[in-house]
């Protein structure tokens, strides 16, 4: 049996790892232990740890690390927290390996304290790019701190193994988040109304818009997003990651709603319940990666705004428009029109079919021991870069 610590530390990843625990749990050769920090724990952002017991995955142990800030340095010492709290943690439980995903800040806290413990790290979504974000400068952290590397794409794959890591430690398995699609039962249009107050339709803009973390003014695309979506029909938004700046999003989201009766703003939505709303939805406005990665699968138009998603690759149903209030109205228009709409069904998406839990599990399974996986090897060089012989 092998050991594996798992790190959640929000709604939006959990969404991506409840599959992988799925299919962990019921696996003979892995016995995973969930570790809940970050927003989490924090009732400004639900307090979402109750879903995740709602759910039916057992909680191993909880650290808090959020601080109530809404600035950089406020992300800063979360780190500092985090990496306290999990110390103890993970020196209780001495995993075999410890599942981290994607490219958070506060993900930099367990994979250092792994480091120090000399406990394997294994990483899902490494090799992407968001060239806006500090999280493209974590990820690829992440990628030279972690041992088994889990990849979305063959692309991210590619770019993993020019980082120098060896071949057999890369597998690329697709993003889980879209296991949702294939193994979860989503509420029907009925149902989904009941949860939200209201029932979406093909006008609905979604609104999925976080902190662009690497721009000194974190929220200063923001003003042309809101003066865009004046005149919609129907909006909803999704509260922002736990990021600087995300106060004044929500301020801006619930000011919107206050003089937008059709307008409405949701701390959390359980992955189901998103994923109902996207597929019932017109459009998805933001600079989330749920509308470079997920949409696709549902054939919805995306308007990508900004700078944030720079670089990530790109399916057919994704339109990226300047954080200008006229071009992304333009945009907007365009997706909520009937010939761009038709032009995308049928599109395949890049990031996977909807069965990466089954491949990350089996990889976890059967990877080596841990002095073999601590033990990374450096590559040698030709002309060109590293060689994988």
């Amino acid at each position: 049996m092998k050991e594996v610590a798992v790190l959640s530390t929000s709604r939006a990843d959990f969404g991506h790892l409840y599959w992988p625990l799925v299919e962990m749990r019921s696996h003979d050769g892995l016995g995973p232990h969930l570790i809940v920090t970050g927003a989490h724990l924090s009732p400004e952002f639900g307090e979402t740890v109750t879903e995740i017991r709602d759910a039916g995955i057992p909680v191993e142990a909880t650290t808090e690390s959020l601080l109530s800030s809404d600035t950089d340095i406020g992300m800063a010492k979360t780190i500092g927290v985090a990496v306290l709290g999990l110390a103890d943690i993970l020196g209780r439980l001495r995993p075999d390996m410890l599942l981290l995903i994607a490219d958070r800040y506060e993900m930099l806290a367990p994979a250092a304290v792994a480091l120090a413990l000399r406990i394997p790290v294994a990483h899902i979504e490494g090799g992407e790019v968001s060239e806006g974000a500090i999280d493209d400068a974590v990820r690829n952290a992440l990628t030279k701190m972690a041992h088994i590397h889990l990849t979305p794409t063959a692309d991210a794959r590619r770019r993993v193994l020019a980082m120098g890591e060896e071949a057999w430690r890369v597998h690329a398995v697709g993003a889980p988040s879209l296991d949702h699609l294939t193994r979860a039962r989503l509420p029907d249009r009925e149902a989904l109304a009941r949860r939200l107050g209201f029932s979406p339709d093909r006008r609905t803009a979604v609104v999925s818009y976080h902190p662009v973390t690497l721009d000194a003014d974190t929220t200063g695309e923001a003003d042309a997003l809101f003066d865009a979506l004046d005149g919609l029909d129907s909006v909803v938004f999704c509260f922002p990651n736990a990021d600087a700046g995300s106060r004044r999003l929500i301020r801006q989201a619930q000011a919107f709603c206050e003089r937008h009766t059709s307008a409405r703003v949701y701390i959390n939505l359980e992955p189901t319940a998103y994923w109902s709303l996207l597929s019932q939805a017109g459009v998805l406005v933001g600079n989330s990666s749920s509308g470079i990665m997920e949409t696709a699968s549902l054939a919805l138009p995306t308007v990508n705004v900004g700078r944030r998603q720079a670089g990530r690759t790109r399916p057919a149903n994704v339109i990226d428009t300047r954080a200008d209030t006229a071009s992304i109205r333009a945009s907007m228009e365009t997706a909520l029109g009937e010939q761009f709409r038709s032009s995308i069904q049928g599109i395949s998406n890049p990031y996977g079919d909807g069965q990466s839990s089954q491949r990350i599990a089996g990889i976890l399974a059967a990877a080596p021991k841990r002095d073999t996986l601590l033990r990374k090897r450096a590559l040698p060089l030709d002309a060109s870069g590293f060689r994988h012989d």
